[in-house]
């Protein structure tokens, strides 16, 4: 089984950085792309940032040019830089995956359990 788990969240000010990580482990899989999802209070779930294998990456409007979603294949992880962080940031982030398994031949998309930022103004 696959297991996506998230780290990195906190409590910043307004202005500050923070770096989560996802680390995936199990056996017999690949990752084609990941995902960071929030869900800040009385607030749907949003995508934030994407980034595929080959390294294409896409960010939501509301972060772009102060987020960067990276991700290093080796380790079977993924990271989201947050810098110029501010108080509508405030959420809990997911990790997602689309995940290639390669006993069965087919894609699963997995979530991590989240992780809390709190940006304090």
């Amino acid at each position: 089984q696959v297991q996506l788990v998230e780290s990195g969240g906190g409590l910043v000010q307004a202005g500050g950085s923070l770096r989560l990580s996802c680390a995936a482990s199990g056996r017999g899989f690949s990752i084609n792309v990941m995902r960071w999802h929030r869900q800040g209070p009385g607030k749907q779930r949003e995508l934030v940032a994407s980034i595929t294998s080959g390294g294409s990456t896409n960010y939501a409007d509301s972060v772009k040019g102060r987020f960067t979603i990276s991700r290093d294949n080796a380790k079977n992880t993924v990271y989201l830089q947050m810098d110029s962080l501010k108080p509508e940031d405030t959420a809990v982030y997911y990790c997602n995956a689309d995940t290639w398994l390669t006993y069965s031949s087919t894609t699963v998309s997995y979530w991590g359990q989240g992780t809390q930022v709190t940006v304090s103004s």
